[in-house]
């Protein structure tokens, strides 16, 4: 007899064996004709221009991130609702364990909230451009190099 864990192993190897067996029989169907066009590297049809480098504002990191944050909450609280949204929460025939998942959802959404607000205190979701701010730096460079540089190409 097989146990239900040799069930979800059988199930697991016959997944990837059959991954594996589309895209072999994928890669010996498909026509392989690099060139120098097909592997130029562009985005949207456009060919790039500069660095990849390029720094963006860290608010754009933290409001992504709240913004998934609050998607999980949102993943979490619908099969909960759905379970209790029907029927009264503190209902006597459903006992102790519905007042303690109600208390529990509460909990839960009050950290949450705490969360919306620490961010909203911090200005993380504001959007103003921050101003920039000069610097007293120092160039090891001294000054009558640059001016004989700026004559003598000028």
């Amino acid at each position: 007899m097989v146990s239900q864990f040799g069930f979800v192993l059988l199930f697991m190897i016959a997944g990837i064996f059959l991954v594996l067996l589309v895209l072999g029989i994928a890669r010996i169907l498909r026509p392989s004709r690099p060139n120098p066009e097909k592997n130029a590297i562009y985005e949207s049809g456009e060919e790039t221009e500069g660095t990849a480098h390029v720094s963006f504002n860290l608010r754009f990191y933290i409001v992504a991130l709240i913004f998934i944050l609050f998607d999980v909450e949102l993943v979490l609280l619908f099969p909960w609702a759905s379970v209790f949204g029907d029927k009264a929460l503190f209902d006597d025939t459903k006992g102790v364990w519905a007042i303690y998942a109600g208390i529990e959802m509460f909990i839960f959404v009050f950290v949450l909230a705490l969360g919306l607000v620490y961010a909203w205190k911090k200005g993380h979701l504001d959007w103003i451009k921050p101003s920039q701010e000069e610097t007293n730096f120092k160039s090891p460079v001294p000054k009558e190099l640059y001016k004989d540089i700026n004559e003598k190409y000028a």
